[in-house]
């Protein structure tokens, strides 16, 4: 199945690269040679622009695919069906990865380790506990390296053919967080624990209350949930352990008053309720009002080098406070004098920013200097600087994150999209020869 021509010339380097595994091929062109001796070993599947996928590369595919089917326990696709639909995934990702090619991208050893690390932990695992896994489902360890490196430079490529296509508008947000969808999406969730003590059986409530009163101190001790359960298993009757998470209008009425009252790491006093003895703890909370301190401040920057020292500079420093002290104008002084690129024509300024913002010599000096007072200069990792805490302020950052939320939500709809026109798109567009 031939989709576009090529010159005859560019059709045969095409093979040139891989052709040396092609025993078939060699083998037939060799003299004295009989039909007999002849075994295939490997053989083209497709051609696909400048490279080729051969028989081995393609069964080792179906394999893994396979194995991840069955590892789900989904039915396996007769093998012709399996067979095109693995095919065709090959060619595209050939394709992409020449794309890659072209365009320099390249995965070092470092990014391919960090990632490999990042997937471990994902898996409650440390890298060698990833890889004795592995060798005991009977996957290759280093191929599976590879196959995530090639993952990686795939989605390098799609990000950069993809992302810069992709507009999302404040009325697009504004819509999506008051749609139906957009709501369940930015509801309040709750991260919720439970120790439980059933009363079915006529058992006393006094007792069960006395139990998770001493679980209760326990976890505020410092004891896990967990572990305190598993230390009282002989007990028999208590239950419960990690609900994960739930939206507010997803959690078990008995917990509904109780979620909202506690603060993340905080557990409920034991409660009583038509069924049982309750202990919650409440392990995170994510969406809903969330109010953190936030700091406006504006600074003037002087850099060190050959001309100025570091006394140098903390003594111009010292002379420019002065100069505001007896009321000169900081954001004139700071469009004069400030060496930082990013505010010195803003006056300094730096805006409203939220712990951890800056650097800590930089946050240390900021959290201890009254509103309205100017600095000390101080030094960090970018100079020597002075700066004047404008104001402060608690601040409801829900609103920003559940935009964020939104706008990350309707990116990842539409990459979809894109991404399936583009992918058809440079399929058409390129050589496939794929081979009876």
């Amino acid at each position: 199945m031939i989709y576009k021509k090529l010159p005859l010339l560019q059709r045969f380097t095409v093979t040139v690269n891989k052709i040396a595994v092609i025993t078939a091929l060699a083998l037939f062109l060799l003299p004295n040679v009989s039909s007999a001796e002849v075994r295939v070993i490997d053989h083209v599947v497709a051609v696909v622009d400048d490279d080729i996928i051969m028989q081995s590369e393609l069964d080792e595919r179906i394999e893994q695919v396979q194995y991840n089917i069955k590892s789900k326990a989904r039915p396996v696709p007769d093998v012709e069906t399996l067979k095109t639909q693995v095919l065709n995934t090959m060619i595209l990702e050939n394709l992409q990865l020449q794309m890659g090619q072209r365009a320099g991208v390249r995965i070092s050893d470092q990014q391919l380790n960090q990632a490999l690390s990042r997937i471990a932990a994902q898996n409650g695992m440390t890298l060698p506990e990833f890889r004795k896994a592995l060798a005991k489902d009977g996957l290759d360890y280093n191929a599976t390296r590879e196959q995530i490196r090639r993952e990686m430079i795939l989605q390098q490529v799609q990000a950069g053919n993809i992302n810069n296509k992709i507009q999302i508008t404040d009325k697009e947000v504004e819509n999506f967080l008051n749609s139906k969808e957009g709501s369940s999406l930015t509801a309040v969730q709750y991260h919720l624990a439970h120790l439980f003590y059933p009363l079915n059986k006529g058992q006393d409530k006094a007792q069960a209350i006395a139990l998770l009163t001493q679980a209760e101190k326990a976890i505020r001790g410092g004891e896990t949930l967990d572990d305190w359960k598993k230390a009282n298993a002989n007990n028999g009757l208590i239950q419960g352990g990690d609900l994960g998470w739930r939206s507010s209008s997803d959690l078990p009425s008995v917990f509904a008053d109780i979620a909202p009252t506690l603060n993340p790491g905080e557990i409920s006093p034991p409660f009583v309720s038509d069924n049982g003895v309750h202990l919650v703890e409440l392990i995170a909370k994510r969406g809903g009002s969330q109010m953190v301190q936030q700091t406006k401040v504006r600074h003037i920057l002087l850099k060190t080098s050959a001309i100025r020292d570091n006394q140098q500079a903390e003594t111009e420093l010292e002379g420019i406070r002065q100069r505001i002290i007896d009321g000169a104008d900081f954001a004139i002084l700071a469009k004069e004098y400030s060496e930082d690129i990013g505010s010195a024509s803003e006056g300094g300024e730096l805006g409203w920013s939220n712990k951890g913002q800056f650097v800590p010599a930089f946050e240390k000096i900021m959290a201890a200097t009254k509103i309205g007072d100017i600095s000390q200069p101080f030094e960090s990792q970018f100079g020597w600087h002075i700066l004047q805490v404008e104001d402060r302020r608690m601040y409801d950052v829900s609103l920003e994150k559940q935009k964020n939320a939104a706008r990350n939500y309707i990116h990842q709809r539409k990459f979809k999209d894109e991404l399936d026109a583009w992918l058809v798109k440079i399929r058409n567009e390129a050589y496939v020869d794929i081979k009876s």
